[in-house]
């Protein structure tokens, strides 16, 4: 019985004795392959998804997919502990409100709770997940992983996916999220230790600093395109590049963070009044419990026909 078909059917006691047997035979199989060095990766499936800009998503198949969890979970905790307290993407602890948190305290830090002009550094890397360098990624790994046979099998799983020239990491994969750290903790530290920025975060690819003089904005832009293309085969977003007074609210992973408080971004509003249901309406409610969004809350509860008004 097909994974699919198995979710969405109904499921007899020896529907899922069947379907436990055929699982056990998968891992055992996978395993003899893993002992003998034989595993190779199944193609990915490619599909499109909205979210909101069209992103295309390389998914692998169920059992490369149990492998690559593994491979992740042997390796988060080897490498985690190398990386810099702000970054916060596909980190335990960490995520989206962490950052935007982070940022605020950040923004009262360097205004000197708005007592004096703030400005905020933001960028992110040109395709990012198409322009990882498998070379250089394999590089940093080895650094940290002694053990052989698991290098070789992450050199398969790097391998597994190519946009050019071995180039790229498939978005869907596990690992992917994991490697784009490791790449990225080298700009990470030169941002820290080098460049000594006090006021640095990152979430994935999308970067900010802030800092009190807008020319040294200026020339860490500079010193981490020079830093970005010459070790990293990477590059900024010219278009995406941009300083910002902090009074006048910085644009940051769906939130808009102005000195003593946020709004949600004007476009994820509007997308939210447009895809609302009463069975959103619960996730909807949490992403807004992090801002000032009651007129938002109450308009999307109008929708929903609930006789309920939230206070600010």
């Amino acid at each position: 019985m097909a994974w699919k078909e198995f979710r969405r059917g109904k499921r007899s006691k020896r529907d899922v004795a069947e379907f436990e047997l055929h699982l056990e035979e998968n891992l055992f199989a996978l395993h003899r392959e893993l002992v003998y060095g034989a595993w190779k990766p199944d193609p990915y499936t490619a599909f499109c998804v909205q979210d909101p800009k069209l992103r295309l998503i390389h998914k692998a198949s169920v059992r490369d997919r149990v492998l690559y969890q593994a491979v992740y979970s042997s390796l988060y905790f080897l490498f985690d502990d190398g990386f810099i307290h702000d970054s916060y993407s596909s980190r335990n602890g960490k995520g989206t409100h962490r950052a935007v948190t982070r940022f605020e305290s950040f923004a009262r830090k360097v205004t000197k709770n708005s007592r004096k002009q703030g400005f905020a550094l933001k960028c992110d890397i040109k395709k990012f997940f198409d322009s990882v360098d498998h070379k250089v990624l394999l590089f940093l790994v080895a650094r940290k992983v002694s053990d052989l046979k698991l290098f070789e099998l992450i050199k398969k799983i790097v391998a597994s996916f190519q946009v050019s020239d071995s180039k790229g990491l498939p978005l869907g994969n596990v690992t992917s999220q994991l490697f784009a750290n490791i790449y990225l903790n080298e700009l990470d530290q030169f941002a820290k230790h080098r460049l000594k920025t006090k006021h640095y975060i990152r979430y994935c690819d999308d970067i900010v600093i802030l800092d009190d003089s807008h020319h040294h904005l200026e020339v860490y832009i500079l010193e981490l395109q020079r830093f970005l293309g010459e070790k990293l085969y990477l590059e900024l977003h010219p278009r995406k590049i941009e300083i910002r007074k902090l009074h006048q609210g910085v644009d940051f992973l769906g939130y808009v963070s102005l000195p003593h408080y946020k709004v949600l971004r004007t476009r994820t509003a509007r997308r939210i009044i447009r895809l609302v249901s009463l069975k959103s309406l619960a996730s909807y409610h949490g992403v807004l419990s992090h801002c000032s969004g009651f007129r938002l809350q109450n308009r999307i509860l109008k929708i929903c026909g609930r006789d309920v008004t939230i206070e600010p």
